[in-house]
C-alpha cells in the first residue's frame, strides 16, 4: 500500500491516525442507523400482517434504486470530494428517518416505508461508495487487509448494536421513537466525518481530466460474480428472516433481533479472520470456499431448529463478511484509487441485478412457499454458481 506519511514525520502520522479513528467512529454510528432502518422496516411490515411479499417488495425497491444509483455514486465518488458526499448523504438520511417516523403516525404504513426506501437506498450508495473508496488514503499507513478489516469490523459492530437495539425498541415502543433514535445516529456520523481531514479524502486527484478510464476485464467480472452471489445471500437473510422467525419459529421482535444479532456477531468474526486466513490460502481460492460453505449453511436451515438456526446465521454472517472484505481488498489492490469509486459501483450493480431477480421471484411466490424452502432453493443456486465460477476461473497472480 502507498504510504501517505513517512515514519520521520511523527506529527503527520499522529494526525493521520486521529483522522482514521474519526473515520472509524463515523462508520460505526452510520452502520447503526443504516441497518437499524432496514431491520425496523422489515419487521414492521411483517408484524403488521403484510407478509414476506411486502418485505420482498421493500428490498426490491432498495435494490432497484441501488442498481440505478450505484454507477452514479461511483462516478460522483471519483469526481467530487468523498468526505463531503458522505456528510451530505447522512444529513439527508437524518431528515428522512425523522420524516418516516412522523409519517407512520398519519399515513398508510406500507406505502410510507416503500417510498422512504428509494431515498435511503440512494443515500446508502453514495455514502458507502464514497467512504469505502476513502479507505486506502485514510488508512494511516496500514496495509489494505488491516485497514479494511478494521472498517468492516466497526460496520458489523454497528449492525449488531442496531439489531439488538432496534428489536428492543420495536417491542416496547412505537415505531416513531425507533426512527427518531436512528436519525440521531446519522447526526453523530456527520459530526465524526467532519473531523476527518479533508486533504486525506482527495485520493491524490490532480483534476477531473486525469482520471483513468475503468478497465472492465475478466478479473473484474469474476469479482462482480462472486460479489453478486454473496450480496444476494446477505440480502436474502434480511428479506426472508422476518417471516422465518414469525411464521416458522413462532417468534416475536425480540427473537428477530436475536437472529439479526447472531448474523452481525458472525460478521464481526468474519472481519477478524481475514488476515490469519490469508496466510493459509490464496484469496481467490478462499472466495470459492466461502461460496461453497455458504450454500451448505443455507441448506441446513431447512432441517435445523432453534437454537441451531442462530448458530447457522452466525456462520452465514461470518462467511458473508469474510468474503466481502476479501473483495474490497482485491478491488483496492488492482484498481487505481482514482477509478475505485466507478469500480465499486460497477461490481455492486452486478450484485444488485441478481438480487432484483431473486426478490421478484419471492414477491411473486408471496406466502405460498415456506421461508426455509426458499433458503434451500437459494443454496442450490449458490452451489451451481460456485461450480460455474470454478470452471471458468480467471488466473490471478495477485
Amino acid at each position: 500500500m502507498l504510504q501517505l506519511y513517512s515514519v520521520a514525520d511523527p506529527k503527520a502520522a499522529t494526525q493521520a491516525s486521529r483522522s482514521f479513528n474519526w473515520f472509524l467512529a463515523s462508520t460505526f454510528v452510520s452502520a447503526v442507523g443504516r441497518n437499524g432502518y432496514q431491520i425496523a422496516c422489515a419487521w414492521i411490515l411483517v408484524a403488521q400482517g403484510f407478509g414476506a411479499a411486502s418485505v420482498a417488495v421493500f428490498f426490491a425497491i432498495l435494490s432497484v434504486t441501488e442498481l440505478v444509483s450505484s454507477p452514479i455514486a461511483g462516478w460522483m465518488s471519483d469526481r467530487y470530494d468523498r468526505r463531503a458526499l458522505c456528510v451530505t448523504a447522512d444529513v439527508i438520511r437524518f431528515a428522512g428517518a425523522l420524516a418516516l417516523g412522523m409519517l407512520l403516525i398519519v399515513s398508510e404504513l406500507q406505502w410510507a416505508i416503500w417510498l422512504s426506501a428509494m431515498l435511503f437506498a440512494t443515500c446508502d450508495r453514495i455514502a458507502l461508495t464514497s467512504s469505502q473508496s476513502m479507505i486506502p488514503s485514510v488508512g494511516a499507513g496500514l496495509s489494505l487487509p488491516a485497514a479494511n478489516s478494521m472498517v468492516f469490523f466497526l460496520m458489523q459492530s454497528g449492525s449488531l448494536v442496531a439489531a439488538l437495539l432496534t428489536g428492543v425498541l420495536l417491542h416496547f415502543a412505537i415505531p416513531t421513537y425507533t426512527f427518531t433514535l436512528l436519525a440521531a445516529a446519522f447526526v453523530l456520523s456527520v459530526c465524526f466525518m467532519l473531523a476527518v481531514r479533508r486533504d486525506l479524502s482527495r485520493q491524490f486527484r490532480a483534476g477531473a481530466d486525469s482520471r483513468p478510464a475503468l478497465e472492465v476485464d475478466a478479473h473484474l467480472l469474476q469479482l462482480g460474480a462472486i460479489y453478486a452471489l454473496l450480496y444476494t445471500g446477505g440480502v436474502l437473510v434480511s428479506v426472508i428472516g422476518p417471516s422465518f422467525v414469525f411464521v416458522e419459529l413462532k417468534g416475536d421482535a425480540i427473537d428477530f433481533g436475536q437472529l439479526e444479532g447472531a448474523w452481525s456477531a458472525g460478521s464481526i468474526l468474519g472481519t477478524l479472520l481475514l488476515i490469519p486466513v490469508l496466510r493459509a490460502a490464496r484469496i481467490t481460492i478462499l472466495q470459492f470456499a466461502i461460496l461453497a460453505l455458504t450454500a451448505i449453511s443455507f441448506a441446513l436451515l431447512n432441517v435445523l431448529d432453534t437454537p441451531w438456526t442462530l448458530l447457522i446465521f452466525a456462520i452465514l454472517g461470518a462467511l458473508y463478511n469474510l468474503g466481502r472484505v476479501g473483495i474490497e481488498v482485491m478491488l483496492q489492490s488492482s484498481v487505481p484509487q482514482t477509478a475505485l469509486g466507478r469500480a465499486k459501483g460497477a461490481v455492486h450493480s452486478v450484485g444488485v441485478l441478481l438480487g432484483v431477480v431473486l426478490f421478484g421471484v419471492v414477491a411473486a411466490l408471496g406466502n405460498e412457499v415456506e421461508p426455509s424452502t426458499i433458503f434451500l432453493a437459494f443454496a442450490f443456486i449458490l452451489a451451481v454458481g460456485t461450480l460455474v465460477l470454478i470452471i471458468c476461473r480467471v488466473a490471478d497472480s495477485r
